[in-house]
């Protein structure tokens, strides 16, 4: 299968022809029918978080169950899902308290000893990403990376949800909770900022502020829901968002992964207020609060995947676009193929692309 691959951080990605193995016990074989190119992804090819090469990135993908091994007992062939990243074994604490995305268990890896999953011709290993590798025409998952969704959903919409929409709509219905008439600030508007501006849209916020320096997002902010919408770049933009609510925001969502972003997030809030991390702040960056405002009772929390539950929640922001509440079509910025991926990871350098999305014949 054709696959692009990482050699070293900071080069462009190269489309090889490799190998991928049979599924072994509770794993699927998927074809790719789409992926979204992600932020995320960036930060490893670049360099800013380390992997082991060579590999295959992608993570934010969907496509049609094409084989599975034994023990599997939740999905067949000819299933369309929806693939994410933070597998989950099902049976550990933070599964079985409602939070696998949190979950590490080691059970869900192959054992050590055992074949790789993926093989250059040569018979070199590619070390498998993020428990997907969705830069390839097929991926080799465990059970619980997918979820099985309706075949009345386009997958080059539901491949969104694997990442960015469920990281952004999470951050709203999961971690925030956000009730009518409450109010959003969502710090970045790529593909998880605006998901989560979608979302608050459908929770019923009443003023949703969107915060971008690109201008053109900020439009695209506004069609899918932002009631006002802010220059990141201003110089009084804290004061600005004060003003705008009177005392601050319920929530603050930040969606860039940048120390001062933040910061921002956490001084925009009013009393009482929370703010939400969901950006990748690079290892050796730490966030600076000043002490005495924690006696403003403002909380301030981390969020890996939205904290989805995955088998619960995937079907249903299926079901809200379906039923025309969640917009994903606003979200995608261009469909290229796999021969295109470093023209995508340009675009996303610029801060000007929202997502690019990688169609598979």
């Amino acid at each position: 299968m054709k696959a692009a691959v990482l050699f070293e951080a900071g080069k462009p990605l190269e489309i090889h022809d490799i190998r991928i193995d049979r599924p072994g016990p509770r794993e699927v074989l998927v074809r790719t029918a789409a992926c979204g190119v992600c932020r995320s992804d960036l930060h490893f090819v670049d360099g800013a978080y380390p992997h082991a090469m060579p590999t295959v990135p992608g993570h934010e993908a969907a496509g049609v169950v094409e084989a599975v091994g034994s023990e599997v007992t939740r999905l067949k062939p000819g299933d369309h899902v929806i693939t994410f990243f933070t597998v989950f074994c099902g049976a550990c604490e933070f599964c079985v308290s409602g939070r696998p995305s949190l979950c590490i268990d080691n059970s869900t890896r192959r054992p050590a000893d055992a074949a790789p999953k993926l093989t250059l011709a040569d018979g070199t290993p590619v070390n498998h990403f993020l428990n997907l590798s969705a830069f390839a025409e097929q991926m080799l998952i465990h059970e619980h990376a997918c979820v099985a969704i309706s075949k009345d959903m386009p997958l080059d919409r539901a491949a969104l949800l694997g990442c960015a929409v469920m990281t952004g709509a999470g951050s709203i219905f999961r971690d925030s909770k956000v009730t009518p008439g409450e109010t959003v600030a969502v710090i970045g508007c790529g593909g998880i900022g605006l998901a989560a501006i979608n979302a608050a849209k459908i929770a019923g916020a009443g003023k949703i502020i969107a915060i971008d320096p690109v201008a053109e997002k900020r439009a695209l902010a506004r069609k899918m829901g932002a009631t006002h919408d802010l220059d990141a770049m201003a110089p009084d933009l804290v004061k600005q968002v004060l003003k705008l609510t009177d005392g601050g925001v319920n929530y603050a969502i930040e969606a860039v992964g940048r120390p001062q972003t933040a910061e921002t997030a956490w001084h925009v809030l009013r009393r009482g207020g929370t703010a939400t991390i969901l950006g990748m702040i690079a290892p050796g960056q730490s966030v600076s609060i000043p002490g005495p405002t924690f006696l403003s009772g403002k909380k301030l929390q981390g969020s890996l995947a939205g904290s989805m539950q995955f088998p619960i929640d995937l079907p249903r922001l299926v079901q809200m676009y379906l039923d025309g509440l969640l917009d994903l079509d606003t979200m995608v910025a261009e469909r290229i193929k796999l021969e295109d991926i470093n023209h995508a990871f340009d675009n996303l350098r610029q801060g000007d692309a929202v997502r690019s999305v990688i169609e598979f014949a």
